[in-house]
């Protein structure tokens, strides 16, 4: 089954629902090995012939070193006599802000100057003009008129001193308005300075939601790695223990020879089929059921699984205490769940033909996919520990968890909870 997974990495989500949290993560890993094989070989046959590998100048940085010969760091506002960092911001941006607008006054009232110059010269020349004029004139008139000239000379100092106070009074109206608008100006400068600055933290904000994210997934690939090395060792650990096991199988057989020979239960013989035909059909991996697999998956265990004595204790022709017929995940929790912690029974899937290990824990309840394609059982992904029957392969797990990081061992059995029991119409 596993190797049909690899040559199509595929599986059908159906089988995959099947699968706990171990029995993925050996399938992922095993997925990946094939990927990066399959990357490793495209790369070797793209690779040009007499290509040597090349070393590459790496760039690399020197942080300067502190007194503690540690990187040496200073945070603006955290140190000795340091502002507060808000603060500092504030006044930069404040000053800048003045600064700014004070260059911008500084522009205006140059401007407002020579305005002023081309609007009050000119007529101060052309009365300056008149006013010699008239004096020429006055004084071509043998002085007749110095009193007039007096006055008129008066008169012009007055429209001078007039011309000149409302020369101070525009250039002070003028001034009162640069004030005015350095002040907006600043208070402007200010405003922009501010939400650019709002904007750099809700920015800094965001990266830092972005990071702990990135955290929180970092986190999970390393909770995902230390599983998936988890279910690595306790595959090799399993296939130690199968080599073992297998050993001493073999003794436990060698001894037996020299006792006499004890007849083994016969299996029912309306059941019995051409052995070709059973190993043929047992070689295929399990397939997804259809709307009528109920009755499909009953001819499949009376044809293939009886005569290799599935759901029977091991030396006896009784149907064992925790064998059940086709019921459902949870049916199977709820039988489960009148039982002790370490109860468990194992029940033929109502997805696909197979089996499958319920099991009840402190963290809940665990299901385990049985692979029974070929002529033995096996955990999924667990190829090479494999047990001829099912009551081996429970046997074996009494003593020798199913997973290393769950620590499954099975102690109670499950039984029947009504009559007659949900397997009586497999053996019928």
């Amino acid at each position: 089954m596993l190797q049909q997974i690899l040559e199509t990495m595929y599986i059908d989500p159906e089988l995959l629902a099947e699968l706990n949290e171990e029995q993925k993560q050996i399938l992922f890993f095993k997925m990946r090995q094939e990927q990066i094989r399959r990357w490793k070989d495209n790369e070797k046959k793209l690779e040009p012939k007499g290509n040597t590998s090349s070393t590459k100048k790496g760039k690399s940085v020197n942080w300067l070193l502190a007194a503690d010969s540690d990187v040496w760091v200073w945070v603006m506002g955290e140190g000795a006599g340091d502002k507060p960092y808000n603060q500092i911001c504030d006044e930069i941006m404040a000053e800048r802000a003045r600064q700014q607008a004070q260059k911008e006054a500084g522009e205006l009232r140059k401007e407002k100057e020579k305005e002023l110059i081309r609007r009050f010269s000119g007529s101060f020349k052309a009365r300056e003009k008149a006013a010699k004029d008239t004096l020429r004139q006055k004084e071509a008139e043998k002085k007749a008129e110095v009193e007039r000239a007096t006055k008129a000379a008066a008169e012009q100092e007055q429209i001078q001193m007039e011309l000149k106070q409302k020369e101070e009074e525009e250039r002070r109206r003028q001034e009162v308005e640069i004030k005015c608008l350095e002040e907006e100006r600043t208070q402007q400068l200010y405003i922009n300075l501010k939400e650019a600055q709002e904007m750099v933290q809700r920015n800094e904000k965001e990266d830092l939601v972005w990071r702990e994210s990135l955290r929180k997934s970092k986190v999970a690939d390393e909770k995902r790695r230390s599983i998936a090395k988890q279910a690595r060792d306790d595959y090799k650990r399993h296939s130690l223990k199968g080599i073992e096991r297998g050993k001493v199988s073999a003794i436990s057989q060698t001894f037996q020879k020299l006792q006499p020979p004890v007849k083994p239960p016969i299996p029912p013989r309306r059941f019995a089929v051409n052995p070709k035909e059973s190993n043929a059909r047992r070689e295929t991996p399990p397939q997804k059921m259809n709307h009528d697999s109920r009755e499909s998956i009953i001819r499949w265990f009376k044809e293939q699984q009886i005569p290799m004595r599935a759901g029977y204790e091991k030396n006896s022709d009784v149907i064992a205490p925790w064998f059940h017929g086709i019921i459902t995940r949870q049916e199977a929790e709820e039988l489960l769940n009148k039982e002790e912690n370490g109860s468990f029974l194992i029940r033929i899937s109502e997805r696909v033909i197979g089996y499958c290990l319920s099991y009840r824990s402190s963290e809940g309840f665990k299901h385990f996919l049985i692979d029974s394609s070929k002529d033995s059982y096996t955990f999924f992904g667990v190829d090479q520990l494999q047990h001829a029957t099912l009551a081996d392969m429970v046997e074996y797990h009494k003593d020798e968890p199913i997973t290393l990081a769950g620590s499954e061992l099975l102690r109670e059995p499950c039984g029947q909870q009504r009559l007659p029991p949900d397997y009586a119409y497999l053996f019928n």
